[in-house]
């Protein structure tokens, strides 16, 4: 067999090899749920700040300053 024919046939082999696919699927499907989780808890966040600042304002115009 010639260098040519064994180099095209490592590559051959090289680009119809399934070992690892798994593993590239599973890193993908961390990264994806990863973004994900991020850009919820920033949502969430914001939408937990307004809600504590409501309240808290809410709360401020409910006290009186008692009278000296």
């Amino acid at each position: 067999m010639s260098k040519r024919a064994s180099m095209r046939l490592c590559i051959n082999r090289w680009l119809h090899d399934e070992n690892g696919q798994d593993l590239v699927e599973y890193a993908l499907l961390v990264a994806f749920v990863a973004l994900a989780g991020a850009a919820g808890f920033n949502f969430i966040g914001s939408v937990l700040g307004g809600a504590y600042t409501g309240g808290n304002t809410g709360v401020q115009d409910l006290w009186e300053v008692p009278e000296p």
